[in-house]
């Protein structure tokens, strides 16, 4: 997964027409403010959650919340876009800067989430926790958190990106 941050006046307001314009440029993740969070993104969303997919709000927004672009559209632009609005970025923004990493740690146990089909999880399970959620996901969740905060100063909306 990416994320992207951008202003809202980009491609005239309208999300779709936004992720239209902006991925189909080769190399989108270049020009615009952006982070990519790789395979940790669906343990990122449980731990930060407790849930692989849902959870409550606005913790939920930080990973998987937002309105889908490309139900019908994937095949046009090569990936998943998922729209996250200004006045949600900011809770989940407020939300990331009150929780710290060590609130959110103790849910990480590999095999349950391997159970509960966490994308990666099933490789987490032979590895000690210090090289997976001590340093992959915590490192993940420390840059979502500055990116976030960065989008909801600037007033931006954040795009996901899968694929």
């Amino acid at each position: 997964m990416t994320y992207l941050r951008l202003p809202e006046a980009e491609g005239g307001g309208d999300p779709g027409a936004v992720a239209r314009s902006v991925f189909r440029q080769r190399g989108w993740w270049e020009r615009y403010p952006s982070l990519a969070i790789a395979g940790t993104w669906q343990g990122l969303h449980y731990l930060i959650t407790g849930d692989p997919w849902d959870g409550p709000h606005p913790a939920a927004d930080v990973v998987c919340g937002g309105r889908l672009l490309t139900e019908n559209g994937a095949e046009e632009l090569g990936v998943d876009v998922i729209y996250l609005a200004p006045q949600r970025v900011k809770p989940a923004a407020d939300h990331l800067a009150a929780t710290d990493f060590r609130q959110i740690a103790g849910r990480y146990d590999p095999a349950k989430m391997a159970k509960l089909g966490v994308q990666g999880a099933d490789d987490w399970i032979d590895k000690p926790p210090e090289a997976v959620r001590d340093r992959d996901l915590r490192t993940a969740y420390e840059r979502l958190a500055g990116f976030f905060k960065a989008a909801a100063d600037e007033g931006q909306a954040i795009y996901k990106a899968m694929g």
